[in-house]
Formats: structure tokens, sequence, C-alpha cells
């Protein structure tokens, strides 16, 4: 039997093959976007943008600047709005600066007490097009900044969590697994076993309630007609999923096996599938929570301004 997974941590998704009796995808492929982490530990629980004051731009061009960072960092899923700043927030301090014939976009990542605690520069603009304050122009500034801004957030969160001796750098997950549901013969009780048996070769730790609890596994199974095989033999779809939540009972990402088994070969016994099954669910399920987590992003390197750096707005 072919194996099949196709896991997801939200809101990435990605499709690779690995050997084994079902088919599974090793979770984020593709290693961009490292924003997509901070949805669990991300220091802003939101990122204001003001109108720059000192962008060089008139004042429409410079609050369609802000409006279009905001657009570009919420494709990158940091909750950036463009707004002046709120009590409490997070926000960018934006700002342009000349250097000889041309403009250099500087973001500054300022925490609620209106401290620098890191610079991110754009890439340079001729000076000529930036005073066009062009639309184009200045949603190409905001994309090629988005990807630099989520990069230095991720590196925040990772200081913080290295700092933090409680934080999921310094400790094993607690999961908390409710069980499968849903499946045909003693499916529920073969791949929750196997699951529980498996996981516990991860690096974290299955509790057996949901108190204190980092994350929440649940694993379901759904069986449907499938189409007939190329030797005339009915078959049934079957799809497993396995949701992975956070401690909030948001969902931090999800591991979807699929395959098309011979018709009720399943309705009894499950024996070595359920083993295979659970085994590569657990190890998409410890991928899902490491990335979701962002316990394995880089620090900001050294040099990088922090708290220490007073700007007041």
């Amino acid at each position: 039997m072919t194996s099949f997974l196709r896991q997801t941590a939200l809101p990435l998704s990605a499709l690779l093959l690995l050997a084994g009796c079902l088919d599974v995808p090793h979770p984020f492929s593709n290693p961009g976007k490292e924003a997509k982490q901070l949805a669990a530990n991300a220091p802003p629980s939101r990122l204001d943008i003001p109108t720059p004051a000192d962008s060089l731009l008139p004042n429409d061009g410079a609050q369609v600047w802000a409006k279009d960072l905001a657009t570009e960092l919420l494709q990158q899923t940091i909750p950036a709005m463009a707004q002046p700043v709120r009590k409490g927030d997070w926000w960018l301090k934006v700002r342009a600066e000349m250097r000889g014939d041309q403009v250099v976009p500087v973001y500054m990542v300022m925490t609620p007490k209106n401290e620098i605690r890191a610079t991110q520069e754009g890439a340079p603009v001729p000076a000529q097009q930036w005073s066009t304050a062009d639309a184009q122009m200045l949603n190409l500034v905001a994309a090629d900044a988005a990807p630099r801004i989520a990069s230095v957030l991720t590196g925040i969160q990772a200081d913080d969590m290295e700092k933090d001796p409680h934080s999921l750098k310094h400790r094993a997950a607690r999961v908390y697994f409710t069980g499968v549901t849903g499946a045909p013969g003693d499916g529920d009780i073969s791949l929750s076993r196997a699951f529980a048996a498996s996981f516990r070769n991860t690096p974290d730790t299955l509790q057996n309630s949901p108190e204190n609890a980092d994350f929440t596994v649940k694993g379901h199974v759904k069986l449907t007609p499938g189409p007939t095989g190329t030797t005339g033999h009915p078959q049934d779809h079957i799809e497993i999923v396995w949701q992975v939540l956070d401690k909030a009972g948001k969902e931090a990402g999800a591991a979807t096996q699929l395959h098309d088994i011979d018709a009720h070969s399943l309705d009894q016994y499950w024996g070595d599938v359920a083993v295979v099954a659970a085994q590569e669910a657990a190890a998409a399920v410890d991928q899902i929570i490491d990335r979701y987590s962002g316990r394995e992003n880089a620090p900001l390197p050294a040099g990088t301004p922090k708290s220490k750096n007073q700007d007041k707005k």
C-alpha cells in the first residue's frame, strides 16, 4: 500500500512524498515566510503602522505606503493595521532617508513602550523615482519590505523565547491527545494506541489531561465510496485528519492522510496500517508543533538594535 499524508500548518501547506505504508510529505518544505511561525508566540498581538511623517513623500503617498505595508504584512500573517498607534500595541516606525541619489526605506519595530526593538532597511530606490510617489512603486517597496520585517519579527520571537526558561525552546511541549474517532473496525482504538506509542519517540510529551496543555491533537477518520480500482474491484476513499490546536483552541496545523483502499478491507482490523499511519502522523504533528511554536527559529543576530535604544513617538 502506498502512503499518503498532506500536512498544513496554517496558513502554509506543502505536499512532498515520503516512503512508508501511507503517503506522507514533510511539513513546511517551503522555508520562506518565516513570520508564519509568529502565530503562537508573536510579540505583537497587533502591529500598528501609522502614516510616516519622515517619508520624503506627500501625505497622500505616505498614507498609501503605510496601507501597502499593512497589506503585504498580512500576506505574511503579521497582524498589521495601517492606523495610529494604540496603547499597548507594538508598532512599525517607518521613514525614508536620502543617501546620495537614492532613498532608503527604514523600518523600526517599536515596543508598546516606544522602544526600538529592531531596525531593518529596505532596498534603495532612485530618488527621482521616489519623488513621484507612484502607487506601483510604493507597492513594490512594501512587497520588498514585508519579508524583511517578518524575518525581524521572527528573530524577536526567538530572542524572547531564548530568554524565557519556560518557553518551548527549553522544554518539551505538553500535548493532550483526545484520541481518534470515525474509523471503521478497530481503527479508533488501533490508531489511538499506535499514535500514543509513536509520539513518545518525539521530543514532546503526551499527557492524560487538557490542563496546562500547550497543544491538543485530535484524530478523525472519514470513509467514503471511492473509484473502481484498475482490476475492477470496488474501493473506498479514506481520509484521516490529525488536527493540532494551540492552548487557545486555534488550529496550529493539520496532517491529512488520503488514500484509496480495497472496499471493506479495514472493516475489522487495521493491524500494521494503523502502526505506519500513526508513526508518520506523530512525526508530522511534532514538526507542526516545532514550526508553529517557533522554537527552532534563530534569535536576532548580534548587533541588531534592541530595546535599550529609545525612540519616542
